[in-house]
């Protein structure tokens, strides 16, 4: 009798335990979760847990948007970015279930036009090759971030991008490539990305709220603002668009929908007992394609782990003596998290709205020590604490920067001289103004920039987007002193196509103080004799055999010969609030100076 007790006993508690495994995780979580968003400053989170194909958690924490009171909940929208990749490589998963590809067929024979620097590369890059970063590219992202390409031109652009090692030699995470699987689908079924990603994994996942363009947020009430930190001061910023790298990365989702797509995952390709995706297209995406080196950023985001790779689409480590899959995702202030530990049928998705934020790793952590039954670490205070460490690095850095700058320099030429446009094969072109007596560098859409010198022939630049921070740009002189190229850091070098670009605005003066020039000025030999007269308003320069110019203030004392070639300038010399010459400033040919005439 005692024997049977204990065993009625014993399974009592398996069936208590049992239990338990499929619930959310104990009811201090939500504490710690709040505690944590706090900690690291984070506006609001967004949290589902699936177990055992059931959502046993899903969860809004937090705030939408900085300072206003509506609240985050399951359905609140998210940009979840490169965890999209993993929704591209199903896509191509799922053709090759129907028989339309081969995960080992050259992209060529999908993407005719496709080319890479290396005509090696161009014949042997493979599908799989495309969504497992082993292209042997470096990110080369400002062809999209930065531009108003579409797809097609930036997979054209892509063959001027140099290759940093071998094909299929090392791990090197490729934005580009998986763009380029994306538009295998088109070349298939004549559907795009968006739409076909739409009918076979939206629609019958029951994603209804899940979208793949901030075009389609305006349908929404119950949207997440982006944040990050700008100066140390937490900030709204403008959701980006991503429309053209969208197969890498620009999905919106909620954790509700989000939920499903992991119920896919871990139910080795069924959902609600429809087959999507075939177990031998699970198999593949969560096997090991590329090895990486657990060091730097790596060791930091994975410090459990023994082993990293990446599949197609997904990071692949160990957690714990488990096979952990997941993909991280961040684009302008947003992070996400998409996670599973397969064997335990135990996977989760957390949303955030901070930049750079990797909070949501820590909650992964902290989520599945609840349900492996490890020792409960506070991952949240020990990633944070790694966080800040980094940051100090990072602002030290800055610090021996500015110690290490050279003080005391000049820039070898007028500023005017600096200015121009510049052609890049890849990148296209990125022009340098003077304007109001400074440089401003434009490059695409989003990239406008004030310049100030630092040192020698360097300037430093301020981008006006927040988001993109600081920067450097260097010119590089030829033998005769004239500017030959511009390496723009963090975007490329750009090879000087034209002469000085004149000011595009004016800088306002006086009548009094215009008319202080009026007068005639000459030059002996050759000679020369110019006529600066005061004519409805504004200055005319009057030269012999040219046309009458009209004179555009550009500084106190310079001013741009409107209709002469672009940097034609005039320049006076004033004592004692008189001018004392006038030299007349021609682009590259030899400066004419002149003599008032009494």
């Amino acid at each position: 009798m005692k024997v049977r007790f204990m065993m009625l006993v014993w399974l009592l508690l398996m069936a208590v335990q049992i239990v338990l495994a499929q619930q959310a995780p104990a009811l201090d979580f939500d504490e710690y979760v709040n505690k944590a968003i706090k900690d690291w400053g984070v506006p609001g989170v967004a949290i589902a847990i699936v177990k055992d194909d059931r959502i046993v958690l899903a969860k809004g924490f937090g705030v939408r948007e900085l300072n206003k009171p509506e609240l985050v909940d399951e359905h609140t929208l998210f940009a979840i970015g490169s965890s999209s990749k993993a929704f591209t490589a199903a896509s191509i998963a799922m053709l090759v279930d129907d028989g339309k590809l081969k995960w080992d067929d050259p992209a060529t024979k999908y993407l005719p036009g496709f080319q890479l620097f290396d005509p090696y590369s161009t014949r042997e890059l493979s599908v799989s090759d495309l969504l497992s970063h082993r292209s042997g590219l470096a990110r080369g992202d400002l062809l999209w971030y930065a531009s108003e390409y579409d797809r097609n031109e930036i997979l054209r652009r892509v063959r001027y991008l140099k290759p940093s090692w071998s094909l299929r030699s090392r791990f090197g995470y490729q934005n580009i490539m998986f763009l380029a699987a994306g538009q295998i689908i088109p070349s298939i079924t004549g559907k795009t990305w968006d739409e076909f990603i739409r009918d076979r994994i939206f629609t019958p996942l029951g994603m209804k709220s899940t979208n793949a363009s901030i075009k389609s947020l305006t349908a929404s009430t119950n949207v997440a603002s982006p944040h990050s930190k700008l100066n140390d001061k937490l900030q709204v910023v403008a959701w980006r668009n991503i429309d053209n790298i969208a197969p890498a990365g620009s999905i919106n989702s909620n954790v509700a929908d989000m939920a499903q797509w992991l119920r896919l995952q871990l139910g080795g390709g069924v959902y609600q007992n429809q087959r999507l995706l075939s177990t031998a297209a699970i198999k593949e995406m969560h096997s090991p394609q590329t090895i990486i080196r657990l060091e730097g950023t790596q060791a930091t985001l994975y410090p459990e782990a023994h082993f990293l790779s990446y599949g197609l689409g997904w990071f692949l480590s160990d957690y714990r003596g488990r096979k952990l899959v997941e993909h991280g995702g961040a684009i302008d202030g947003m992070r996400a998290e998409v996670a599973m530990i397969p064997e335990e049928k135990l996977g989760v998705v957390i949303l955030t709205n901070l930049h750079g934020t990797i909070l949501p790793q820590a909650l992964m952590f902290r989520i599945f020590d609840s349900y492996l039954g490890a020792p409960q670490r506070d991952w949240s205070a020990d990633m944070l604490k790694a966080t800040k460490g980094l940051e100090d690095q990072a602002k030290a850095a800055e610090k021996k920067m500015e110690l290490e700058r050279v003080k005391g320099t000049s820039p070898s030429l007028p500023l005017e001289k600096y200015a121009g446009t510049f052609q890049s094969e890849m990148y296209g072109e990125s022009k340098i103004t003077f304007e109001n007596a400074k440089l401003v560098v434009r490059f695409g859409p989003n990239f406008t920039g004030d310049l100030e010198h630092w040192n020698y022939d360097t300037f430093r630049v301020t981008w006006r987007d927040p988001m993109e921070g600081k920067g450097f740009v260097n010119f590089r002189l030829n033998t005769q002193g004239r500017v030959e190229s511009v390496n723009i850091e963090s975007i490329s070098e750009f090879t000087r196509t034209s002469d000085p670009a004149g000011p595009v605005s004016a800088v306002p003066m006086s009548e009094a103080d215009l008319k202080k020039f009026v007068g005639k000025y000459a030059l002996a030999a050759p000679p020369l004799e110019v006529s600066i007269e005061f004519i409805s308003g504004s200055l005319k320069a009057n030269v012999p055999g040219q046309p009458l110019y009209s004179l555009i203030p550009v500084a106190a004392n310079r001013f741009r010969l409107e209709g002469a070639p672009v940097g034609f300038f005039a320049e006076f010399e004033v004592a004692e609030g008189k001018p004392k010459s006038l030299t007349l400033v021609q682009g590259e040919r030899p400066n004419i100076v002149l003599l008032p005439k009494s």
